[in-house]
């Protein structure tokens, strides 16, 4: 099995609809792809004032990544 490599971004804020503001940055075949892609994001408008937002998650192609149900209100 192979896998893929997200990178994602997630930005906090109060005055944002539902508190958050989440971006798939984009989906790489190796974690150093992933890890470069960061480093350029990293530096431009927004992303360089918050850091801390950069997620990097390994999944398994052809692999549920949830495993259970969910829960409402």
């Amino acid at each position: 099995m192979g896998n893929v490599y997200i990178l994602w971004h997630t930005h906090t804020d109060e005055n944002l609809d539902g508190g958050e503001d989440i971006k798939l940055i984009g989906v790489y075949s190796s974690e150093l792809l992933a890890e470069e892609a960061l480093q350029r994001k990293s530096k431009e408008k927004g992303f360089k004032d918050y850091l801390e937002g950069f997620e990097i998650s390994r999944y398994i192609l052809d692999q549920d990544a949830w495993s259970s149900g969910f829960v409402t209100k």
